[in-house]
């Protein structure tokens, strides 16, 4: 096989077996921090902006104006755009934060599987990175939506460059809670009351009727009141069942984040800008919101005697809420920080996120390479709040607008460090090393031992769930002698269990008198994994092809290639399986140590050539063979023993993953079905591509999704179309390109039952 052949082999190996998680996606190509978007849109009024105006002032959120918008390119049509903001809005100024709704008229449009586009005009930050800097901290520790830049043209003329952030809505708690349907709030009250307001923070103070509760809270799913008012009856007048209703942990990162860069437009300040997700587990989940004003950009709480000037910002005590009265209560804090483990879990949060992101200067790093992917776009919006002088200095120093005053970043930060790394149980934390399993690979239903080394502990905990949808249960690791535990004393902690599910996860806690701290330090947003041996029916030999093979583009596949299928809703690990081929078991490979997602494919090239990587050291027979995946001659998972091969033709399972072996139409690294997978009605060009790709579609069949894979199996666009009628000459789709640099990726196209991969060249 020539060098080019083997490659393109594995191009579209990596393309179509790599763990393509929604999670994996969430930050596709319009949320990348290191390109800026374009967005233009296009209103038949020429009086758009005092309309817009109108409809925001007497409709709020329900005042869309209708036009149309292209986006990198790519023209979507009807689509709802409204201002959004109160705080940052203003009739008289130009540049005003927009809302944009591409499923307006058209249901389900989108750009990039996106429906809702929440563009902000940066009206508070000379700097121009708050917000996208807050947000990428943020993701690091809790769900939390991307954001970017976009320069914004309406009427093709230019606003000028806003933030550009990912809506908090269904396709969100999808990728996040693997649901979306349960009980869904912003803390985001009808008036916010300042200063002395309750707004949403979530306390037990208008009745006992959930309906008193919903001028404070802003319902987003179709149900949920008394979800949301049980939930406050318990946070507040049944602290011993917290957990029942609240991921604890979750709300602990949140408030540790606000804290750790000033971020007082938030739950810690007005009790506001917050989203609350009811996941499977019947606990709420806090998501953090609207960061524009984070780094102190904002320095107001419903504490007016605080008088929050920028030094006494700089020092703001992170338990404030515990030690001193607040003139409206804030229960989400005070009743879990009153909880002394839980208040030392939130100061490790905090201590994780300030050396993670502030001791080391990463966060100043960051800002500056933001700064220089935005600075010529800065220079040129001309509807700026501040100027370019400003832009370049707030990274450092404070900026003063009036009577305004914006922190510089690095100044306030330094001071923050030196405040905090001093500061009363975030210092003198346990050390955690060492974290093994024993068996490396457990089986089902045997015992397993973790051990960790921990230093200056007084209490050392497992955390531990057998399924990723379930909740972590906490059990106490010895260091006794007893229980498992070898020797007394000697910082080496024990915990012994029974191997119960397909997967385990887990993380470490340990604590002393005054502090404590987690392995990994993420927990329990980051965890360990531990795989089980694989047992029969859970990995199977799912399809198999023997050479040649010319698919129906005339496309030709000169190797042999052996499908594996993971039956399981878990990952699983492929460590110490070995593929046989032969009668006698003349032919042995290794198959390396990969983790295989859930429900996923792993294509195995049986060609000999093992200079590429899932190359098999055998080939197969066209004429018969057998083949078996085990672990050892006598730990046989699945094997197939197959006849003469026709032409064209493999051999597979059907039903798909468990059924008997039959003759298929090639689903490669795909659900096995009788079906062909051509879909001879649609056709891409040009191929080589520069500026655009055409997909001519002549037929009525929708939805069409068309996904873009790059060369390292990365999905990073992906389009839906409904396909509005038949025509007597091809519909045509034109996406724009321009986001693309030179190179080969992959279109899939996806149109009814069928599904089809076919390689783009884009050169420029």
């Amino acid at each position: 096989m020539t060098s080019s052949k083997m490659v393109l082999l594995n191009l579209l190996c990596m393309i179509l077996f790599l763990n393509l998680t929604e999670k994996g996606f969430a930050q596709s190509r319009f949320y990348s921090y290191d390109s800026i978007q374009e967005i233009k849109i296009t209103f038949k009024e020429n009086n758009w902006d005092s309309i817009l105006d109108s409809l925001f002032i007497n409709y709020g959120e329900n005042g869309y104006l209708k036009g149309d918008i292209s986006i990198n390119g790519t023209r979507l049509k009807n689509v709802g755009v409204r201002f959004k903001g109160f705080s940052s809005w203003n009739e008289k100024q130009k540049k005003n934060p927009f809302h944009i709704n591409l499923s307006y008229v058209i249901p389900n449009q989108n750009y990039n599987g996106y429906t809702k586009i929440k563009l902000s005009n940066v009206i508070s930050d000379p700097s121009f990175v708050r917000e996208v800097l807050s947000y990428e901290i943020a993701r690091k520790y809790m769900p939390a939506g991307n954001a970017n830049f976009a320069n914004v043209y309406v009427n093709d003329t230019i606003i000028g460059l806003y933030t550009n952030v990912e809506s908090v809505d269904n396709r969100f708690l999808k990728t996040y809670f693997g649901s979306d349907g349960n009980a869904f709030f912003k803390g985001s009250p009808e008036h916010l009351e300042y200063p002395f307001g309750q707004n949403s923070n979530l306390a037990y103070t208008h009745g006992t009727d959930s309906s008193q509760y919903i001028p404070y809270y802003s319902l987003e799913s179709e149900y949920g009141w008394n979800d949301l008012f049980n939930f406050i009856n318990l946070l507040n007048n049944d602290t011993s069942k917290i957990e029942t209703v609240l991921n604890v942990d979750r709300a602990l990162w949140m408030h540790a984040f606000n804290y750790s860069m000033i971020n007082l437009d938030s739950y810690i300040g007005y009790s506001q800008n917050y989203y609350l997700y009811l996941d499977d587990n019947g606990q709420f989940n806090t998501i953090p919101w609207d960061l524009n004003m984070s780094f102190g950009s904002f320095r107001n709480s419903d504490d007016i005697s605080l008088n929050l000037t920028i030094p006494k910002i700089k020092i703001l005590n992170p338990l404030q809420h515990l030690y001193f009265s607040a003139y409206t209560p804030r229960p989400l804090m005070k009743n879990l920080f009153s909880n002394p483990q839980w208040r030392k879990m939130y100061l490790a949060h905090l201590r994780t996120i300030m050396k993670e992101n502030f001791s080391n200067n990463l966060y100043y790093t960051r800002a500056q390479e933001i700064q220089s992917v935005i600075d010529l776009s800065v220079q040129q919006d001309s509807n700026k709040f501040y100027t370019y002088a400003n832009f370049l200095s707030n990274l450092t120093l404070t900026v003063n607008s009036g009577s305004s005053q914006f922190p510089g970043l690095q100044d306030l930060m330094n001071a923050r460090i030196a405040y905090l790394d001093t500061f009363p149980g975030i210092p003198g934390e346990p050390v955690i090393t060492n974290n093994n399993c024993y068996p490396l690979l457990p089986e089902k239903g045997k015992t397993i031992s973790i051990k960790t080394t921990v230093q200056k502990a007084s209490e050392v905990y497992l955390a531990y769930r057998f399924n990723s949808r379930d909740l972590f249960a906490m059990i106490k690791m010895n260091d006794d002698g007893q229980n498992g535990d070898s020797v007394a004393n000697d910082h080496i902690y024990t915990a012994s269990l029974n191997f119960s599910g397909n997967i385990m996860q887990y993380y470490i806690y340990a604590e002393n008198d005054s502090t404590g701290s987690f392995s990994p330090e993420r927990a329990a947003y980051e965890f360990y994994t531990i795989y089980p041996k694989i047992t029969s029916k859970n990995l199977v030999i799912n399809e198999l092809m023997t050479f040649p093979y010319v698919d129906s583009k005339g496309n030709n596949h000169n190797s042999d290639w052996i499908e594996l299928h993971n039956n399981t809703h878990e990952s699983i690990r492929l460590l110490n399986l070995k593929l046989y081929s032969g009668y006698n078991n003349e032919f042995i490979w290794n198959i390396p140590d990969t983790t295989l997602a859930d429900d996923a494919y792993f294509i195995i090239w049986a060609d000999g050539d093992t200079m590429y990587e899932n190359h098999a050291t055998f080939s197969l027979n066209a004429k018969g063979g057998r083949v078996f995946l085990a672990y050892s001659p006598a730990e046989i998972l699945d094997s197939l023993v197959f006849g003469e091969q026709p032409s064209e033709k493999s051999i597979g399972r059907f039903p798909n993953g468990y059924g008997s072996f039959c003759y298929l139409t090639p689903t490669f690294a795909s659900y096995n079905s009788y079906t062909s997978t051509a879909i001879s009605n649609i056709t891409i060009y040009p191929n080589p591509a520069s500026d655009f790709l055409n997909v001519e579609v002549r037929d009525q069949i929708t939805p069409l999704i068309i996904e873009i894979y790059n060369s390292f199996g990365q999905r990073i666009s992906s389009f839906q179309y409904e396909v509005e009628k038949t025509y007597s000459s091809p519909e045509n789709k034109r996406i724009s390109l321009n986001a693309y640099g030179s190179g080969i990726y992959f279109v899939k196209i996806i149109h009814g039952n069928k599904m089809e991969v076919k390689k783009l060249l884009i050169n420029r």
